[in-house]
């Protein structure tokens, strides 16, 4: 088995919290830490075959601790925002966590992306493997139920493959997805505007100036959150754009083709290193993220100096909100059903 383990810190409440190292015979290598399940390092060759860390982090868990930017987490209960903190089900209307103004935001400040995970490596027919457990009680952030949650981190032979499931006691709302911030530049510090960047869908979510979507949804074809044909992230981040404008950049959710199974949300490509990488799911939703708001100055990983659009985030997941819209599929689970999604990020070079 190609996986190790060493101490990684404890949290402020005194927690041991794990970092594991899964490789593959290409050379290729993932550091996952048990606070958050935080992917904390993940290499990836360029076109010459060299290996470069191509995902944003910090060196130790301190930084992680105060990180405001979600860096490398799985999130979860619910991930993206819940307008107005407010859940509805079954006629009952349970009050979240306010952590984005008077909004929800990846599950609440106390969300999956804070707390330890219990970890245990295996070793699959795909490659080396780390499941995640994690058990939510019943009201943590203000969900109902006691929700018992599983990710499986599988490296592959050209990437990583994320398998989601949960099961619950009581109805709630369960959408799961992983935050990795990706520059296949292999130069961290540097920004992901030159990035090429593809999403096949023609459609996303149309939000108000809170980024709460407003239930309906808009067409993306020749406007600038159209990149249906690939194009650069930093081609048209700056026009003058409403959509833009309110999320001071790109910070939207596409809506992908509504065939069920495994398929593919985006792909982008570094042109200098040669680096791409494709963002497979079962999910219906990519939610696309400039890293707009990534504090200038921000100390990283192996002495980079973070800043705005120093990474890009493909989240793929259910759609934005859907507890407060009717009109969309629901991520309702109940007792009895099983919660299931699986995220793959694929490498290539050219």
């Amino acid at each position: 088995m190609q996986l190790s383990s060493r101490p990684f810190g404890t949290t402020s409440d005194g927690a041991p919290v794990e970092l594991y190292t899964l490789a593959n015979a290409a050379g290729m290598e993932a550091d996952i830490a048990t606070y958050g399940g935080a992917l904390v390092r993940l290499t990836a060759p360029d076109r010459n075959g060299n290996m470069a860390d191509v995902v944003l982090g910090y060196d130790t868990l301190d930084g992680y601790l105060d990180d405001q930017c979600y860096f490398g987490r799985l999130v979860g209960r619910v991930a993206n925002r819940i307008g107005g903190a407010r859940l509805v089900l079954d006629g009952r209307t349970y009050e979240l966590d306010r952590n984005n103004g008077r909004h929800h935001l990846h599950g609440g400040a106390g969300g999956f992306h804070s707390r330890v995970w219990q970890a245990d490596p295996i070793e699959t027919e795909a490659g080396s493997a780390l499941v995640l457990t994690y058990g939510s009680p019943d009201g943590e952030q203000g969900y109902p139920g006691n929700l018992a949650v599983t990710a499986v981190c599988t490296l592959t032979d050209d990437g990583l493959r994320l398998d989601f499931s949960a099961a619950t006691d009581k109805a709630t709302a369960v959408n799961l997805t992983a935050h990795p911030y990706f520059n296949l530049s292999g130069r961290p510090g540097t920004d992901c505007l030159g990035h090429i960047l593809t999403i096949p869908a023609r459609r996303c979510l149309e939000t108000d100036g809170e980024l709460i979507p407003t239930g309906c949804l808009t067409e993306v074809v020749g406007t600038p959150l159209d990149f249906t044909a690939g194009v650069a992230i930093g081609a048209r981040i700056r026009q003058d754009s409403l959509p833009l404008a309110n999320g001071h950049g790109y910070d939207h959710c596409y809506v992908l083709d509504g065939r069920a199974g495994l398929k593919q949300a985006a792909s982008v490509f570094e042109p200098v290193s040669g680096r791409g990488l494709e963002v497979w799911t079962t999910q219906p939703c990519v939610q696309f993220y400039s890293g707009n708001h990534i504090p200038e100055g921000l100390p990283g990983k192996d002495g980079a100096v973070y800043g705005e659009r120093a990474g890009l985030c493909l989240e793929p997941q259910g759609f934005v909100d859907a507890p407060g819209h009717a009109a969309f599929p629901e991520v309702t689970l109940r007792p009895g059903e099983a919660y299931r999604q699986t995220i793959l990020y694929r490498f290539f070079v050219k």
